[in-house]
């Protein structure tokens, strides 16, 4: 089922992937050029069914208006929270997250949205080739247990584990390559967790 929500930047679309008797829910958001048809976002749905997550896959409005580039952070950031207000979730703890610039809104918006948990799908530490202009702090902002699934050859770096945050790093770069079963293990074991 899809969803159209609105939001202060035009409409969004929620994908909800539903199971019964849920015992979280998972929202995740896109990358900067993609959607939510991306193959290790489609995995991780998967892995969070399987791991008795209910799930919501987020189209954020420039998507949905048809405009290629994206939104500025802070409106990136307005719009996925008034999504996350409108799920039909209620009482589920909540993991939010998403693939590279949706990881990075998951995490800027971690408390707002009052997440228990945050899932990045290739957070992009920096530009390529500019180590020295950090996004560290995106993370380091977030107070509750974070996963990252990277790939080892990623040019936008390789985040650093910390107390609470979890680095799987898999083959591949910035995109997934081969079997994808790597990162929906990690998904599940994690889910897992959380949810005991």
């Amino acid at each position: 089922m899809t969803l159209t929500l609105e939001t202060p930047h035009g409409p969004a679309l929620a994908h909800l992937h539903e199971i019964d008797n849920p015992r979280l829910a998972v929202v995740l958001g896109h990358g900067a050029g993609g959607g939510v048809a991306a193959r290790d976002i489609v995995k991780a749905a998967q892995a969070a069914n399987e791991a008795g997550a209910s799930v919501a896959l987020i189209e954020q409005p420039y998507r949905v208006a048809g405009r290629k580039s994206p939104a500025p952070a802070h409106q990136l950031d307005a719009a996925w929270q008034a999504v996350v207000e409108q799920l039909p979730f209620e009482g589920l703890r909540l993991i939010t997250g998403g693939r590279s610039s949706g990881a990075r809104v998951a995490c800027r918006t971690a408390q707002a949205t009052n997440a228990q948990g945050v899932l990045c799908l290739s957070f992009p530490l920096h530009a390529p080739g500019r180590p020295e202009k950090t996004r560290l702090s995106e993370l380091e902002l977030v107070e509750v247990p974070v996963l990252i699934i990277q790939g080892v050859s990623d040019p936008f770096g390789m985040p650093p584990a910390a107390p609470g945050r979890e680095v799987v790093e898999v083959p591949g770069n910035h995109s997934p390559t081969g079997n994808l079963e790597t990162h929906a293990q990690a998904i599940r074991d994690w889910l897992g967790r959380i949810a005991d």
